[in-house]
């Protein structure tokens, strides 16, 4: 058995709040939680067991797989590919007996990025567009477009294609993606795609 509309599918068991949009043809899995205000675009799948709080953003064709939690103050762009078990934080210095629910910073993750299973992004970061986020990686500062990240803490160990292939510079600091034949540059410690 199936709720929702018929624009979207949620399975029975999923919680959908009052106030929340969801997009045409998102999917939404087994005992996740959508709560009010949060803003889901088209074509998203989201997993089991997760839950998009309040005032989130995801945009459209945003892929969350099980066990992740996204909680307000993440702004996810299109194409976004979360990993099993990653983890969002929203505040930097957390304690039980203070509530510091005004002072949530903001984390947003750009356009085709993707984070690995149980990678940490701690909050008031940036993923740059079509960046790779190891598996277990520790986010604790900005990562730019196509960079490739891992560890703990992060550092980056290269460059990836928007296909999410590792990029090899030529002399000429340009690279092809193996997959798709599209050209990148490197420069100034930043990768740009050819325009065809």
């Amino acid at each position: 058995m199936t709720h929702g509309s018929p624009q979207y599918f949620a399975h029975e068991t999923a919680v959908i709040d009052s106030g929340c949009t969801i997009g045409e043809g998102t999917k939404i899995w087994h005992f996740s939680h959508i709560m009010p205000g949060c803003i889901i675009g088209e074509q998203c799948n989201i997993g089991q067991n997760v839950v998009i709080s309040p005032d989130v953003v995801l945009g459209r064709n945003v892929k969350i797989q099980n066990n992740v939690s996204v909680y307000s103050g993440v702004t996810c762009e299109d194409d976004v590919f979360l990993g099993p078990s990653m983890v969002f934080t929203n505040v930097l210095n957390p304690r039980s007996a203070i509530n510091r629910r005004g002072d949530y910073q903001k984390t947003l993750v750009q356009k085709g990025a993707s984070i690995g299973a149980n990678a940490t992004v701690v909050c008031g970061n940036t993923i740059g567009a079509y960046a790779l986020v190891g598996a277990g990686a520790v986010i604790t500062k900005d990562v730019p477009p196509y960079a490739l990240v891992y560890g703990n803490p992060s550092r980056q160990y290269g460059w990836v294609s928007e296909a999410g292939h590792k990029l090899a510079f030529n002399e000429k600091n340009e690279a092809v993606c193996p997959e798709t034949g599209e050209r990148y540059s490197l420069e100034n410690k930043s990768v740009t795609k050819f325009s065809i």
